[in-house]
């Protein structure tokens, strides 16, 4: 260890120093000060910048509630709210919600408006506005989620759902088709929404559903289904490429067809609107017989449900079922053969 060094050796170090500080450009004065950081965006420069890069069905989900914060937070930059300030404004979105039929006490839209928050976080640190240990969303816990109301329906209110749909509205024939698609395949409204006559494998009975966080699969349908599926197309000048679902004019449907449509049908059934029956009602429905006579590993294929899901286990790597499985049951289900299903297969 070197000893301490002579006042003459001492200032001849300061002085080399300055010389390269000098050099450099750079000031002792600039060594004290710090390096001011970038401001962080507005919610209101920010939250068209998240919207852009997220998914349609996420803006959907996610645009009401981004329109709220920026309401009450526009001109705040995204660094200066606190945990216990997103749970105050969650409160009060809770507590000034909508009064709906089947609410439960403003819970989805408390849970929906962290979801939200934490959406235009994550973004905001990976576009590095803010560090991860400063993300306050993260620190704010949703609240428990309920267990579902919905529930499947009974066959006889089933058909009364679709004998009022095809003899009343301004289209009963998209109306039927609609509720035909769902009850036969379970799939979600987005995943019919995104239906394309490119999707349609006539041969096989096989349509391509694309749904929520990007899944894809092919799910049998029954062969008057996928009938009136090529008809529809055609009629209605349907683009290859294009959604298939369109109204008469040629115009694509939209979410608003399904909330008309259990409208009208709640109107002449006053139990779907006091019980407050929606098409996801249908996917109950269906995955809750498929599984009481084929088995949960059918009515997981059947659902389109990932090995990836949080609810999955281990044991699900073991018992995955088959499109022929599927079709089987789908083919039980409506009570039409189908290419696919087991029996109906060629001797190998």
């Amino acid at each position: 260890m070197s000893g301490p060094s002579n006042p003459e050796s001492r200032q001849a170090e300061v002085q080399a120093a300055r010389l390269l500080l000098a050099r450099l450009g750079v000031s002792p004065l600039d060594l004290l000060q710090t390096t001011p950081t970038q401001s962080a965006p507005t919610f209101t420069e920010y939250i068209p910048v998240v919207a852009a890069a997220v998914s349609d069905g996420t803006r959907r989900v996610y645009g009401s509630y981004w329109a709220r914060i920026e309401q009450e937070w526009g001109t705040r930059r995204l660094d200066e709210p606190t945990p216990s300030q997103i749970e105050r404004l969650t409160e009060h979105v809770k507590k000034n919600v909508v009064v709906r039929r089947n609410g439960r006490g403003g819970r989805s839209a408390a849970e929906h408006l962290i979801a939200a928050m934490r959406c235009l976080y994550n973004h905001a640190v990976k576009d590095g506005h803010i560090p991860e240990a400063d993300n306050p969303a993260r620190k704010v816990a949703k609240p428990r989620r309920l267990p579902s109301t919905r529930r499947a329906v009974m066959d006889m209110r089933l058909a009364e759902i679709n004998t009022v749909a095809a003899a009343t509205g301004d289209d009963p024939a998209l109306d039927s088709t609609l509720l035909r698609l769902h009850t036969e395949t379970a799939c979600r409204r987005g995943g019919a929404l995104a239906l394309r006559p490119a999707d349609l494998d006539p041969d096989q009975c096989l349509i391509m559903l694309q749904e929520k966080g990007g899944t894809v699969r092919w799910q049998p349908v029954s062969p008057t289904l996928m009938t009136h599926l090529v008809a529809h197309a055609e009629e209605r000048h349907a683009p290859a490429t294009g959604q298939l679902l369109r109204y008469r004019s040629g115009r694509p449907i939209t979410y608003r067809r399904y909330d008309h449509l259990w409208t009208r049908i709640g109107r002449h059934l006053p139990w779907v609107t006091t019980q407050g029956i929606s098409t996801h009602w249908l996917r109950h429905t269906t995955l809750t017989w498929v599984e009481r006579t084929f088995g949960y590993g059918v009515a997981r294929a059947y659902a389109g449900h990932s090995d990836s899901s949080a609810d999955a286990g281990t044991t699900t790597t073991y018992i995955r079922a088959t499109i022929h499985e599927v079709a089987a049951a789908l083919s039980a289900l409506t009570g039409e053969p189908h290419p696919l299903a087991l029996g109906n297969q060629p001797a190998v």
